[in-house]
């Protein structure tokens, strides 16, 4: 299992990285694109939807997200529908916690299958324009994802059940502590100060996310990276919901020993509009 891990790690990287610095923003915008029309095809198969229903959701995302770009939103300033995605993501993710599987299998299927679609929409747009911004902006965001899903592992292993009776959503996921939330947004505070000051010191034109959040000041930055970490956190506790509620383990096999792109990319699915919507603040 783990060499199958590593193995489809590498070829991702081997695929992404030269798609991320190649010089126009093209390249990147077609390999997000696939990886959200194969995630808008789990996210069919999640919701029950048939072979070649689930094939054509995967189509209809490209085409919506190949018209958005063909009809110039790409390059267009997009407050408003930030704020309206960022905040939809909330809303929905607090009703998630509070209604559980029950809640979630009581949706009508085709909402649930276009509200999919929409989401991964906006997720594949928010992406795409983060690179746009720039490189360093992009893996700001991705890092603190990521900082956030390692620090949080490795606090829930050392500390998970010593400072908090309660679990954080056992009936969601058994796993997932009180502790670990804490240990990954130390780590978001710690990377994002550290990647603020190399900002500063090497004069970084493409400024990442963390300098953009502090010209709001010190306490702001540090309120909105909490509230990235904790979204980061219930958009990964929303998958294993979703998961849960379809009876199943992992959103696909299309990535051996990781499971699906949905598996991937669950936390990011909230935090990309909420990056975006906090930097153009």
């Amino acid at each position: 299992m783990l060499k199958q891990r590593i193995i489809t790690a590498l070829v991702l990287l081997a695929i992404l990285l030269p798609a991320v610095f190649y010089h126009h923003a093209e390249a990147f915008a077609v390999v997000a694109l696939v990886l959200i029309s194969a995630a808008t095809w789990e996210w069919a198969r999640l919701n029950q939807s048939s072979p070649i229903g689930a094939v054509l959701w995967g189509v209809a995302c490209a085409a919506v997200c190949i018209g958005t770009w063909v009809g110039g939103l790409v390059d267009a300033s997009l407050p408003l529908l930030w704020v309206i995605a960022g905040g939809s993501w909330v809303i929905l993710c607090a009703w998630l916690l509070q209604s559980g599987v029950a809640g979630w299998r009581g949706v009508p299927r085709v909402l649930r299958l276009v509200g999919g679609l929409v989401g991964l929409w906006t997720a594949w747009l928010a992406v795409v324009q983060a690179r746009m911004i720039g490189i360093n902006f992009l893996f700001s965001v991705l890092f603190l994802v990521w900082v956030a899903d390692v620090f949080a592992y490795f606090a829930g292993r050392t500390l998970g059940g010593r400072l908090f009776a309660r679990k954080l959503a056992p009936s969601i996921s058994p796993g997932k502590t009180w502790e670990g939330v804490l240990g990954g947004a130390i780590g978001v505070m710690v990377i994002a100060l550290v990647w603020r000051n190399v900002d500063a010191a090497w004069l970084i034109p493409d400024v990442s996310l963390y300098s953009r959040l502090a010209h709001g000041g010190t306490i702001f930055m540090l309120l909105a990276l909490l509230f990235l970490t904790m979204m980061s956190v219930v958009g990964d506790l929303a998958e294993s919901l979703f998961k849960r509620s379809a009876g199943v383990k992992d959103s696909s096999a299309l990535l051996p020993g990781h499971g699906g792109v949905l598996d991937r990319v669950d936390a990011l699915l909230p935090i990309l509009p909420i990056a975006m919507m906090l930097s153009t603040l």
